[in-house]
């Protein structure tokens, strides 16, 4: 990657750049998904293969935050049934990522994110009642947490742009606020820090990388705090809403792009 475009970056962009990071805070903290917008703005300061590096310390700095916050909230069961899939998906996603260029990898993510958004719309309004976690252990929630693990390993290797199809499983299996907010917090820092040595590997994390995360990583933290406080006067029912509504928004904004 060449990274001295990281050096010539003006106030504003570094402006956009620090917003796109206190808005990482918020998600991870409140509006699981809403970085997509985080995702677009690096992706339109920085060239797109060298943004996906230097944001992926600033979304670990938001894990750890998060995890802090919800830890006791957390669901492992299905994150072990996760984390297999994941690997594979992280796998595949970086072979994809040493040929796709940056048009095919924004329109698969941005359909992929829009379809599964109908469908879990779909699924929810023709259920006839809520679903616990334990609820999808049988075969047929195994087969969905494998679907969907792929899928958001494939997605957070290729652009950062897991948390969306995370927040579709999530909301399919019917977790509550709180244990949907803990699981995909340690979801998402188990395998963000995973995806490191990838990432350095494909020449997308170095040194001026870093120098930037270290800047961009202190407006994290206000942005957590706003989210810890805002996601308790969301009532289930808006937040739900809201996941859906940023996922939508962030298939979009690949697609369009």
């Amino acid at each position: 990657m060449n990274t001295m475009t990281l050096w010539h970056i003006t106030g504003w962009e570094f402006a956009a750049l620090a917003f796109a990071a206190l808005l990482v805070g918020f998600s991870k903290t409140a509006v699981s998904g809403a970085n997509t917008v985080s995702l677009a703005i690096f992706a339109a300061v920085l060239p797109a293969r060298a943004s996906t590096g230097v944001l992926l310390p600033v979304l670990i700095a938001g894990d750890l935050l998060a995890v802090a916050t919800y830890r006791r909230h957390a669901h492992w069961p299905t994150l072990w049934r996760l984390f297999p899939a994941v690997a594979a998906g992280v796998v595949v996603g970086t072979v994809f990522l040493m040929w796709a260029d940056d048009g095919i990898v924004r329109t698969s993510i941005g359909a992929i994110l829009l379809l599964m958004a109908g469908v879990t719309v779909w699924r929810r309004r023709t259920a006839d009642a809520e679903q616990e976690p334990e609820s999808v252990t049988g075969r047929a929630g195994r087969v969905k947490a494998r679907s969907y693990g792929v899928l958001g390993g494939f997605t957070t290797m290729v652009a950062n742009a897991g948390g969306p199809v995370m927040s579709m499983y999530l909301l399919s299996a019917g977790f509550r606020k709180l244990g949907f907010l803990g699981t995909s917090a340690f979801f998402f820092l188990i395998v963000n820090v995973s995806k490191l040595p990838f990432s350095a590997g494909l020449g997308l994390i170095d040194g001026r990388s870093l120098l930037l995360d270290l800047a961009l990583v202190v407006f994290v933290v206000p942005g957590a705090l706003f989210g810890k406080w805002a996601v308790n006067k969301i009532n289930q029912r808006l937040f739900e809403q809201l996941v859906i509504a940023a996922t939508v928004v962030g298939g979009l904004q690949l697609l369009l792009r």
